[in-house]
């Protein structure tokens, strides 16, 4: 082969393979690789027939075909599978050649491959890809980060593929430094499962207070992205709701017992590391692990009791509440997952765009929605905001929707309906917006049974200890803030 394609792609499942068709459409050159021999000559002879796609069937093959500095990204399975094609690959490239992991990798895995590939002389990009097979086809969100001076060479291609913005922007942009790109991508996953779960408990408040049929739900959804909640996920529900087979509606038919691939847990696993209080998107990971002891709820619904539930609420009178209740969790939502992706800058010295994550985030991915050009605006005005929650536009809109926030809660709650991420939402709010909270008593706890100390209100930063029990020693334990 002659060294004149552009970049490379390595593994051919459908997000690989889509991929590669939208980077063609666009005239760019492209190698597809799969370790099943077969499966590149499948697609060669299917989807990649009549195109400029070069088929490779070794990985020799692959690089020579490359013009320089050779891009080449893996589209395999996160883990292992992608430290062994980087391991095959490395003695076949040259320095400043480019590996780039378009998996659904941990960040940590990036921040290692990023220093085990500097020390060899290469350049690694670890970015996170999402829009499922149709954005990687016609138009993906794309959040690269690690080595920056790949990012010229793969700027063009990245920004031509990427979904566009309704003024023509690209829905991808550098993030930064090591894991940067996969760790917003993770984040953007923790929000996916928060607004999703949202979602799922007012389809529940419909359902099981209001008593709507899925006809009447699936008018609500459609009629609530013409709106302030115009977004992909209620655009699909509304479709979802309205959709039959047999005669039937299909969600009717479903196991509610739902999956997860881990993306979610990791987000709420760094932000117990860093110490934030990623309540929402916690409970949306927990509730799909309620949902997945089945048979254990079944049961459980024989025995035990809850309130006793009177006549259905009117629709007329709740729908907005709903709505509106709907749209201010959302705001605590990605109030969050920014806190934690502020956090994650500081403790790992990336220096993130956050107006520009917004951007990314508003077409070809999961989570796109009108909602993110608010974010994305209260970045640009002030790049420092310390949270959403303190930006004009986003203060105002809580004040004006947190009374049916509350109502709606507050009729869940009495009809003993869970909706545990809308409610932990509002209990952030509330925690967030309380100049004193209770934690003077747990920390006086801490000190009596651990010797924990404590600092005092008048402002003295020094710690102190109680004896109170009267015969406890003067000595005190260390302490630390989470």
């Amino acid at each position: 082969m002659s060294e004149s394609a552009d970049i490379a792609v390595i593994g051919l499942a459908v997000m690989g393979q889509n991929l590669i068709l939208n980077m063609n459409d666009h005239g760019y050159k492209v190698v597809a690789y799969n370790r099943t021999v077969e499966k590149t000559k499948a697609f060669m002879n299917g989807p990649a027939k009549d195109t400029a796609i070069i088929g490779a069937d070794t990985l020799e093959a692959l690089v020579a075909s490359l013009s320089v500095p050779r891009k080449i990204m893996l589209m395999v399975k996160a883990g292992a599978a992608i430290d062994a094609v980087i391991a095959d690959l490395t003695p076949l490239l040259e320095p400043g050649d480019i590996i780039i992991d378009g998996g659904n990798s941990n960040f940590e895995d990036s921040e290692r491959r990023a220093t085990s590939l500097h020390d060899l002389g290469f350049l690694f990009v670890g970015s996170g890809v999402s829009g499922g097979e149709e954005g990687a086809r016609n138009g993906p969100s794309l959040m690269p980060g690690g080595h920056k001076a790949a990012w010229p060479h793969l700027k063009p291609i990245f920004q031509a593929i990427a979904a566009k913005t309704d003024s023509g922007e690209p829905c991808c942009d550098w993030v930064g430094d090591g894991g940067a790109g996969h760790f917003v991508k993770m984040v953007h996953n923790g929000i996916e499962y928060g607004d999703m779960q949202l979602i799922c408990e007012a389809y529940d408040f419909m359902k099981s207070a209001i008593g709507m049929d899925n006809e009447a739900m699936r008018q609500t959804f459609s009629n609530w992205n013409k709106g302030d909640l115009d977004s992909y996920l209620i655009e699909i529900t509304a479709d979802i709701l309205g959709f039959q087979e047999n005669g039937g509606y299909v969600v009717d038919t479903i196991l509610d017992r739902a999956g997860q691939k881990g993306t979610g847990k990791w987000t709420g696993i760094n932000a117990l590391e860093l110490g934030i209080p990623l309540t929402l998107i916690g409970e949306a990971v927990f509730a799909r692990a309620l949902s997945a002891i089945k048979e254990e709820r079944v049961n459980a619904s024989q025995i035990l009791k809850g309130p006793e539930v009177g006549n259905s609420l009117a629709a007329d009178d709740w729908i907005d509440s709903l709505g509106q209740a709907l749209f201010a969790a959302k705001i605590i939502s990605y109030t969050q997952g920014y806190m934690l992706m502020r956090a994650a800058a500081d403790e790992y010295q990336w220096d993130l765009n956050y107006g520009a994550i917004a951007q990314m985030w508003r077409g070809g991915c999961i989570i796109r929605s009108a909602f993110l050009d608010d974010i994305k605006a209260a970045y640009d005005k002030n790049p420092a905001l310390d949270n959403l929650l303190l930006d004009d536009y986003f203060r105002d809109r809580i004040h004006e929707t947190q009374t049916c926030w509350r109502r709606v809660i507050g009729e869940a709650t009495t009809r003993g309906i869970p909706v545990p991420a809308m409610s932990s939402a509002l209990s952030f709010y509330d925690g967030y917006r309380s100049a004193r909270l209770p934690a003077n008593l747990l920390q006086a706890q801490r000190d009596y049974f651990g010797a924990h100390t404590y600092q005092k209100v008048n402002g003295d930063d020094s710690w102190h200890h109680t004896d109170w029990i009267g015969s406890g020693s003067s000595v005190s334990s260390s302490t630390y803030d989470a």
